[in-house]
């Protein structure tokens, strides 16, 4: 878990464009986002920006066995590790190619997505990019779950799902805005 937290600070320091905070994501934060999700009926999920795998670890523990898991980080020494420790899932690295990874992996749509990505922080265009492939890639009545560390997305958010509720992690650190957005379902 230190170890982790040093990795996670490093790459902040050397790229805090790309790494949103100082520390990984906590585990209130993990379970708070993921707990209600119906794992039972989930049968392929995607995390983007998986950083040190503090979501992956609880996406690999729950997901039925048959569920199809893709985990996109674009760090090159993250994204080893977390195959190394997770070598029954799959991997891509660049969000804004979710459409394609999908298609890589023989996926068309998707149940579930999940999002570490500091969205606030993105280029508009890449933001722009990363969004679209988010919102075709779901199925109908899909779930794109990400937090932010303001509300500053919301708008972003609500021109691409007609459903959002919005939820907030005060242990996390920097404490945080859980998004829980679906698509409509036809």
């Amino acid at each position: 878990m230190m170890e982790n937290r040093s990795i996670f600070l490093q790459k902040f320091f050397c790229a805090p464009t790309k790494i949103g905070s100082l520390t990984p994501s906590s585990q209130y934060l993990t379970r708070k986002m993921l707990y209600a999700l119906p794992w039972d009926k989930i049968d392929s999920i995607v995390e983007l920006g998986a950083g040190t795998g503090v979501f992956t670890e609880y996406i690999a523990a729950h997901k039925k066995q048959s569920c199809q898991a893709i985990v996109i980080e674009q760090d090159t020494l993250m994204r080893r590790q977390l195959e190394e420790r997770f070598p029954n899932l799959s991997f891509g690295s660049q969000a804004e190619n979710l459409p394609f990874i999908l298609q890589k992996f023989g996926l068309e749509k998707l149940d579930c997505i999940i999002s570490g990505l500091p969205f606030a922080i993105f280029p508009q265009q890449l933001r722009q990019q990363i969004l679209c492939g988010v919102e075709c890639s779901l199925k109908a009545g899909g779930q794109f779950i990400a937090f932010q560390y303001s509300l500053q997305m919301y708008s972003s958010f609500k021109k691409c799902f007609p459903e959002i509720k919005l939820g907030f992690e005060l242990r996390n650190f920097p404490p945080a805005f859980i998004y829980r957005c679906k698509t409509s379902i036809v």
